[in-house]
């Protein structure tokens, strides 16, 4: 506590806060005596005054001090800083009266008349507590109706209160009625704005109070809803939207204005909170050496920042881009002071630098991220799929294999099910090679499947983003076009529960909810930036390109999902290949002798020959 209040700021309003306090104290303690003697001051009891002065006001400051009263923000105290400071200063006038007491008896020269010890208690607190508040009531009361863009809060719990009382202040935003689905609170008022009515008169509202922006302060509520708001009020040109984060995202402190942020795509299609047992979790990685290929891309640097937070002895991360490496070692030990991240720039299509990384790190679990996944590119080239996310698995799951790595985690697709593309038969692949690994030795081999990953590098968002802020058009393949979405964060949580959960031989399926349609999801984007689909920014249709699927899938026809103990994770029903990954391999190997269009003929012949 000391050291922060060094700072310049914090120890200005120390200083401006015992200096009011002390003059409150002094003024106190001589009214008090003015008032017992009809505005006179009898000499004999100066002594007894200069005493009881220095007395009182020393108990006072530092008891206030020790209560924390100074280290409150003064435009937003509280009823519960009010409160601390009445009972400590009611403390101090008891323990004064009982000493006073006690002077008056022995007929010292330090006692003085009862009522003034009350009166200076009763001239403290008023002052002391009327003037913390006095910045509050000059906000919101006297300057807190000036104006400000007309907004609306959905929520008049504690968020929204908090949120409300602070915009009081501002001269930006003006809060001027609240909707809330309790029904006890509709008809209420809070800080004088009323609480209209319930989230279903949203409509009327925005109608009757004029709404120009909407705060949407309830942390707990679902995607879905969330969406519902939004394409209402879409309909009735409201465009300044924010929200409050969700649950999990809520800040440690109470949260303000400016926690708020501008209403996103993720809020739309993914605000529910993933659960994980973390106590599992972090008995499966603590003081473990982990691995991550990849480390660089989305999936695997995000795995690399959740990973940190269950006390591994050492992160291993694993990257071919230096750049994206270098980047991710300065945001973890540059910015939160991680320790713990060992780089290593390596390709997992060579061997011999990956036998050194794990001779020299000796990982005991590995999450293998890194792979090609941009599908009509791969179509292209699709040698540079089969060596990466084929021959590139097969590396890095041997060398795991060989040096006792307690579990391996393929990262796999929804690509994967009934593959089109190069790229999905490519990952297949790499799914049916650790499955035929299970079981030669110590290792446990498992994939995890899923599908997009929202705003992930190269993936359809920020694409329409730059198309819109580039004025248009948006490009899209097919009207029909849908995916399947998941924030990172929540992908990679739960790969790391399934990783923990898994015994080997496993692929778990994640639960990604409802496809969505890919327009939907463009004219939504373009609402988001305030602009009208069709009209502002148009859409175009391009035609499918080489390898897409109007949709994807989770599992095949030949799969069978069975449920897990955790609601999100499924796990698919699979068998043995039927072929020792070595045998496999060579196979795979084979089909790098052709040209590009014989490589995907062959490979599509293996992978009927496989799942057959």
């Amino acid at each position: 506590m000391l050291r922060s209040l060094l700072k310049p700021t914090k120890r200005k309003r120390l200083l401006f806060f015992l200096l009011v306090d002390s003059l409150i104290f002094i003024v106190s303690l001589y009214l008090a005596i003015l008032f017992r003697f009809d505005f006179g001051f009898p000499e004999h009891y100066s002594v007894a005054f200069r005493t009881w002065l220095v007395a009182l006001l020393s108990a006072k400051l530092l008891t206030l001090w020790l209560v924390g009263a100074y280290r409150v923000n003064w435009r937003f105290i509280g009823i519960k800083d009010l409160f601390k400071v009445v009972v400590s200063l009611s403390a101090i006038a008891f323990v004064a009266f009982v000493f006073n007491l006690y002077f008056q008896r022995i007929g010292a020269i330090y006692s003085l008349p009862k009522s003034v010890i009350l009166m200076d208690y009763l001239i403290s607190a008023l002052l002391v507590s009327f003037f913390r508040i006095s910045k509050r009531v000059y906000l919101e009361i006297l300057q807190g109706q000036k104006g400000g863009k007309k907004v609306l809060i959905l929520g008049a719990g504690s968020t929204g209160e908090r949120i409300a009382r602070e915009l009081l202040s501002r001269q930006d935003y003006l809060p001027v009625c609240f909707l809330d689905d309790d029904e006890l609170k509709v008809g209420t008022n809070i800080h004088g704005i009323p609480v209209f009515g319930k989230l279903s008169d949203l409509k009327r509202a925005v109608k009757e109070c004029g709404i120009e922006g909407v705060i949407i302060a309830i942390p707990s509520l679902s995607h879905r809803k969330v969406r519902e708001i939004f394409e209402s009020l879409a309909s009735m040109g409201v465009k300044d939207i924010k929200i409050v984060p969700p649950i999990e995202k809520m800040p440690s402190e109470a949260i303000s204005v400016k926690d708020l942020k501008s209403l996103s795509i993720e809020d739309l299609l993914s605000r529910e909170v993933v659960k994980i047992e973390e106590s599992d979790v972090l008995e499966f990685l603590r003081d473990k050496v982990i691995l991550v290929s990849g480390a660089g891309g989305s999936i695997g640097s995000e795995l690399v920042r959740q990973l940190m937070s269950f006390s591994p002895k050492e992160i291993i991360a694993l990257e071919i881009d230096e750049t994206e490496l270098f980047n991710l070692e300065q945001e973890l030990k540059g910015k939160l002071g991680y320790t713990k991240l060992k780089p290593a720039v390596a390709d997992v299509r060579d061997r011999e630098k990956l036998e050194r990384v794990f001779k020299e790190t000796n990982p005991d679990i590995v999450f293998h991220a890194a792979a090609y996944k941009h599908v009509p590119f791969m179509e292209f080239f699709p040698e540079e799929a089969i060596k990466t996310n084929v021959i590139g698995t097969y590396n890095i799951a041997t060398l795991s294999e060989r040096c006792g790595v307690e579990k391996f985690i393929n990262i796999s697709t929804d690509k994967a099910v009934k593959p089109k593309s190069v790229m999905g038969m490519s990952k297949r692949l790499a799914e049916l090679l650790c499955l035929s690994m299970n079981g030669n030795g110590s290792t446990k081999f498992i994939s995890v499947r899923f599908g997009n990953v929202l705003g992930s590098r190269g993936s359809v968002i920020p694409i329409f983003i730059e198309q819109i802020r580039k004025g248009g058009p948006v490009t899209i393949t097919h009207p029909d076009m849908e995916r399947f979405f998941m924030t990172v964060s929540e992908a990679v949580l739960l790969v790391i529960q399934a990783a923990a959960m898994g015994e080997g031989g496993e692929i778990f399926v994640l639960d990604m909810g409802e496809p969505v349609k890919i327009l939907k999801l463009a004219e939504e984007l373009i609402r988001l930036q305030g602009l009208e689909p069709y009209r502002d920014i148009e859409i175009v249709f391009t035609g499918l390109r080489p390898g897409e699927k109007l949709s994807e899938e989770l599992v095949s026809d030949t799969e069978k999902l069975s449920r897990t103990e955790h609601p999100k994770i499924f796990k698919v029903a699979v068998g043995s290949p039927g072929v020792k990954n070595d045998g496999l391999i060579d196979m795979i190997r084979e089909l790098l002798s052709g040209d590009g269009e014989s490589i995907k003929e062959n490979l599509r012949r293996l992978l009927n020959k496989l799942d057959s």
